[in-house]
């Protein structure tokens, strides 16, 4: 008896809901539905894909290599020398106005940021601004967590250690005179970046929270100075800093060094004439058989070149298409005959 009302305590209630007896629907699938479901959706398909590949032919980029392994290019002698601060220019021409806006990278190759010991290095709690992390770094920073003196790294780690440290003047000349070509820095880095993962310690001035501490060892300055113009872009929340923090996923890449100020003559892009790229070269690339490239590009409502996209939907939506071209051949030699 006891058992008995275990058992109905626990049974389920009588409803449609928990006795499974809802109304359902499954569609069938015959070859009046499944044919022009195969149609419809391969002409959106390539729709989509010629509309994705005319955008990204439209968007314009400009790649300029200045590795300097040729013993013509421009910057070779830098590429060979140790000198720091080693100074070269690139110089191109613009036949045609360069469609604003327009974005000024810097490109890697044969670095593999996505290699995982290189990832893990790095302290996200000294990142975050906490002062008893500057003291005693993670040993996930190993070996860039102390210097040879036992003195504590801030910012500890190898991706902070390797920072891009190139950098970058543009000027146009127009009738023999050189003007400057205006740069912006500001909000390149993502916004999650800046207001959430990474923080400055409040400390004032901030020099002081990096009292006892030394700079990565291969950076030039330290944190606190890593932008001599506006205080508020220095320590860990400078833009340069977190656009190289975030890593690349492909050997092969590049990251936002600076926009076009769209002020003055470059409201509407770079105009077509003569430019120069001033080069101040210190990353070495050499050594691990890279390359180091300028790229300029504008951008389009689906976002940088990329053709891979637009091919990818043409050819989903052409299989679509022949599949159901050759699902109507089968259904009208087998099935046909069937119904008369």
């Amino acid at each position: 008896m006891v058992k008995q009302e275990s058992e109905s305590a626990n049974r389920p209630d009588n409803t449609a809901f928990t006795q499974q007896r809802l109304p359902a629907w499954q569609p069938i699938l015959s070859a009046g539905i499944v044919i022009p479901g195969f149609v419809l959706i391969g002409l959106a398909f390539i729709g989509i894909g010629v509309a994705l590949f005319v955008t990204s032919r439209s968007i314009q980029v400009l790649e300029l290599d200045y590795t300097g392994d040729s013993s013509g290019s421009p910057c070779s002698t830098c590429a060979q020398s140790t000198i720091v601060n080693c100074k070269c220019s690139l110089n191109f021409t613009l036949d045609t106005l360069f469609q604003g806006p327009v974005f000024f990278y810097y490109g890697l190759s044969n670095y593999f940021q996505n290699y995982r010991r290189y990832g893990a290095s790095k302290d996200d709690n000294q990142l975050y601004g906490d002062l008893s992390y500057f003291t005693s770094p993670s040993s996930s920073c190993s070996p860039y967590d102390y210097d040879s003196s036992k003195n504590p790294i801030v910012p500890c780690g190898s991706i902070a250690n390797s920072m891009f440290n190139d950098t970058f003047t543009l000027t146009r000349t127009v009738s023999g005179k050189t003007d400057s070509v205006p740069l912006d820095g500001k909000g390149i880095a993502w916004w999650t970046d800046y207001n959430v993962k990474y923080r400055n310690p409040s400390v004032t001035p901030l020099k002081n929270a990096f009292n006892g501490t030394v700079k990565p060892i291969n950076w030039a300055k330290p944190a606190y100075e890593l932008d001599t113009s506006d205080a508020s872009n220095n320590g860990f929340v400078n833009q340069d800093f977190l656009v190289w923090m975030r890593r690349a996923a492909l050997p092969n890449f590049r990251k936002l060094y600076r926009r076009i100020d769209a002020t003055g003559d470059y409201q509407n892009g770079l105009p077509a004439g003569n430019y120069t790229i001033d080069i101040t070269y210190n990353y070495p690339v050499r050594v691990f058989n890279g390359a180091k490239k300028i790229v300029f590009s504008n951008v389009s409502w689906m976002g940088g070149k990329n053709e891979f996209l637009g091919i990818a939907y043409l050819v989903i939506g052409s299989l679509c298409v022949v599949m159901s071209v050759v699902m109507l051949i089968v259904y009208a030699k087998f099935k046909f005959p069937d119904e008369e």
